[in-house]
C-alpha cells in the first residue's frame, strides 16, 4: 500500500497551517493512505509545549522508532550515497516502493532515494 512520508518541513508546514499541506493531509485520512516519519524528525520540528497544530496533525501518523536496526540501514545508505544527513536518510530507509515523501529538500532525498534503489515519489513543500 502507498503512503505519505513527511519529513520536518512537511510537518513544520502543517505546525505553520500551510493550507495545501493541511489539505493533503487530510485527502490521504480521507483516503486511508497511511501517513509515516520517524521520531528523529519529530525531534526536528518540535520546539516549545504549544504547538497545537503539530499535536493535531501527529495523531495521524505513525512514527517509526529510530532504533538499532535502523539506525544501522540508515548508516549503510549514508555510506552508499555519500551523504550525511542522518534524518533524511532514515527516512527514506522507512520508505517503500510506491510512497510519496512530501520534503523541503528534494534534492538531498532524491539522491537519496536513487542510492536505496526504492521507487518512492518526492514531492516538495
Amino acid at each position: 500500500m502507498t503512503r505519505h512520508v513527511l519529513d520536518a518541513g512537511a510537518l513544520i508546514a502543517l505546525d505553520r497551517n500551510d493550507p495545501a499541506q493541511w489539505q493533503r493531509l487530510e485527502g490521504a485520512r480521507r483516503d486511508g493512505i497511511p501517513l509515516v516519519t520517524h521520531g528523529g524528525v519529530i525531534a526536528q520540528v518540535v520546539r516549545r509545549g504549544r504547538q497545537a497544530r503539530l499535536a493535531q496533525a501527529l495523531g495521524s501518523i505513525d512514527v517509526v522508532a529510530l532504533d538499532r536496526d535502523l539506525g544501522r540501514a540508515t548508516g549503510c545508505l549514508l555510506a552508499e550515497s555519500e551523504t550525511s544527513d542522518v534524518l533524511d536518510a532514515a527516512l527514506v530507509v522507512i520508505s517503500r516502493d510506491g510512497d510519496t515523501i512530501y520534503t523541503s529538500d528534494p534534492d538531498d532525498l532524491e539522491r537519496l532515494v536513487a542510492a536505496s534503489g526504492i521507487d518512492a515519489t518526492i514531492v516538495p513543500v
